[in-house]
């Protein structure tokens, strides 16, 4: 007959080990679902609600428009993702992006990171494909926490912190200008990708316009 051990105390997981089998039983393992699932839904930001997108065959007077900008034209390498990091305004209430390129399509998608803003300034991040830079965020958010801290990074804190509001795929962005406006859901900052990394061959030529409205 084998012999069962029973942990005993508030709270316990309670655990049936066969010392015959080796086999281990939770009792109470619908009940720690619950309760992790009841954690889990306490972490997941509200729904984002979908963005309002448009075209327009205004091409060349747009272009004509960001080439003399300072910021309103850049080179997408091949294989590259660019990231533009664009933080929610305390004056704005709504987003507004413009874009276009020569030539070629690129991929673009548009997610929001629900983090408190402590600047307002735009900024561009590179990198070599979108998992590469989840990496590197999820690094940087580790190495700010204290060691041993539980609340310190990790790949379900960051799935829990950005939210899609339109998922990258490719746009004829070479034939109309892409346009769209997504009002703010709340504190935190816009990632505007622009997804070259499926071209082994062609950089493209960004026309980019970003903008809030009140």
């Amino acid at each position: 007959v084998p012999n069962y051990h029973v942990p005993q105390g508030v709270g316990d997981i309670v655990m049936i080990q066969s010392d015959h089998t080796g086999a281990v039983d939770i009792l109470s393992a619908e009940l720690e679902t619950a309760v992790l699932l009841g954690e889990q839904r306490k972490a997941q930001p509200p729904p984002l609600a979908a963005p309002t997108v448009w075209t327009t065959e205004k091409m060349k007077e747009f272009k004509a428009k960001m080439g003399k900008e300072k910021n309103g034209r850049m080179v997408v390498k091949r294989g590259e993702v660019v990231t533009v990091r664009v933080p929610t305004h305390p004056d704005g209430k709504c987003i507004c992006w413009e874009f276009a390129t020569d030539d070629y399509d690129i991929g673009f998608g548009v997610y929001f990171d629900w983090t408190t803003v402590t600047s307002t300034a735009v900024t561009v991040q590179v990198s070599e494909s979108s998992d590469e830079e989840d990496e590197e965020e999820d690094e940087e958010i580790e190495g700010l926490s204290p060691a041993g801290d539980v609340e310190r990074g990790s790949k379900s804190y960051l799935r829990n912190r950005y939210g899609e509001i339109l998922p990258v795929y490719r746009r004829n962005s070479h034939r109309e200008v892409q346009a769209g406006s997504h009002e703010y859901p709340g504190e935190g900052i816009y990632l505007l990708k622009f997804d070259n990394s499926y071209s082994l061959l062609r950089n493209k030529t960004l026309f980019f316009h970003v903008y809030y409205t009140s």
